[in-house]
């Protein structure tokens, strides 16, 4: 096929709501990595929440993301995408606002009224229920804005954008909470996603109900108690949490050690950009690489990257050697995540396929809690109490290998075969 021909399917091959939902997105993304870099210093310096809350608190914000998008998506289903995409972006408009403002005095009589702790739990959901609609309206715009030609293009360009977001909101983060105070920080999230509810009313139109029904929520909670039903699947979606207690410490706790620990004056909003400038140089290249090793060795592979990373920083704290630990981190995360959704695709049974993919994200947010509860635990004992900070990154990265050590179990002896495969599809 000639380029110009390639091009002119790009122009006709795309709805204009695909092209409206996954710029959007880069909006989306931009507001939620911004508000993620700068959660941990924000709950702990200026709120004043000790390293343990700050942890716990900080690993809400990640992990709930992953446990919504079960009900975002079936609300998503029954709403209508353009209904679902304009609720969600003015929830995390109101969300991103409120998180940006606990500490103003307009909210003194709230504060007065209810726990610190209570009000800003309940504050961070509110962003996990905008998000978790956000994500299956803009994955099922770009399925129905697609023509079957350039499909695969269409979700090349819709990880495109999640990746700039990703990019960019580090960055944005960073101006922000140097020109304008931290608080600002969640307000121009705010601002990004209040701007996407108004282009999402004025130039979105849905693409009609998908031709296949959604199930019913009897029949989802059905194919969700087969797959719990199934002892290896969870046995391995239990050990791979590991992985994400892992990789969560550099937005959950890093910031706050390296402010407590290495310098006050790091821009940790910008040093966390270094995660997705790296996903976004290394993956195709990495991938290729990569392609002939198996999916379920490449996660093995992957885990132990992102876990040795850590002992960079252990061994030399430095801001330096934090950017070069988070490198390595994505590197890990580049190496596995392609290969990770792969391996469970493959094993999940004929109809069941979506099922199984709804649980490969539960290791995401359980990472995200226990990451939290745990890095905040070791950053007040290892940094307050012990005085040798460091050390909590040998833990971070004795957590990384014991769970790589058991997928290599895992593999050797548990792990579903072909002859699994075929008795669930009988």
């Amino acid at each position: 096929m000639s380029f110009n021909q390639r091009l002119q399917d790009i122009r006709t091959g795309f709805d204009s709501g695909f092209w409206v939902a996954n710029v959007s997105e880069i909006f989306e993304r931009l507001a939620y990595y911004a508000a993620f870099a700068s959660l941990a210093i924000y709950l702990n310096e200026t709120l004043h929440f000790p390293a343990e809350k700050t942890g716990t608190l900080t690993g809400i914000f990640g992990g709930m993301v992953w446990f919504m998008a079960i009900f975002g998506g079936a609300l998503a289903d029954r709403l209508g995408f353009r209904r679902a995409l304009s609720l969600a972006y003015l929830i995390l408009s109101a969300a991103y606002f409120l998180l940006g403002s606990l500490g103003a005095s307009w909210l003194a009589p709230v504060r007065d009224a209810v726990p610190l702790t209570g009000l800003v739990t309940f504050v961070l959901l509110l962003p996990a229920l905008g998000v978790s609609m956000v994500k299956p309206c803009v994955v099922g715009m770009t399925a129905r804005g697609s023509r079957e030609n350039v499909r695969t293009l269409g979700y090349s360009i819709y990880y495109t954008m999640v990746n700039i977001g990703g990019a960019a909101g580090p960055f944005v983060a960073s101006w922000a909470h140097r020109h304008l105070g931290i608080e600002q920080v969640f307000r121009v999230s705010a601002l990004s996603v209040f701007a996407m509810f108004f282009a999402v009313l004025i130039f979105f139109r849905d693409p009609g109900r998908a031709a296949e029904v959604p199930p019913s929520v009897k029949q989802t909670l059905r194919n969700f108690a087969t797959v719990a039903g199934n002892p290896k699947f969870m046995l391995f979606l239990l050990i791979f949490t590991g992985y994400w207690i892992v990789f969560w410490q550099e937005f959950i706790m890093l910031p706050v050690y390296i402010h407590a620990h290495i310098s006050q004056a790091a821009d940790v909003e910008r040093i966390l950009m270094t995660d997705a400038v790296v996903v976004i140089s290394l993956t195709l290249a990495v991938n290729h690489v990569l392609r002939k090793l198996g999916a379920f060795h490449a996660v093995i592979l992957g885990t132990l990257v992102s876990s040795l990373a850590w002992l960079v920083l252990a061994a030399h704290p430095s801001v330096m050697t934090a950017i070069f630990a988070i490198g390595f981190v994505a590197l890990g995360e580049i190496i596995q995540q392609p290969r990770y959704y792969e391996y469970i695709s493959k094993l999940a049974p004929a109809g069941q396929q979506g099922t199984y993919m709804g649980f490969a994200f539960m290791p995401i947010g359980i990472g995200s809690l226990i990451g939290g509860w745990l890095g905040g635990r070791l950053v007040h004992h290892f940094g307050e109490v012990v005085h040798q900070p460091e050390r909590m990154w040998w833990v971070i990265c004795g957590i990384g290998l014991l769970t790589t050590a058991l997928l290599f179990i895992y593999d050797r002896i548990v792990k579903p075969g072909q002859e699994d495969a075929t008795a669930a599809n009988a």
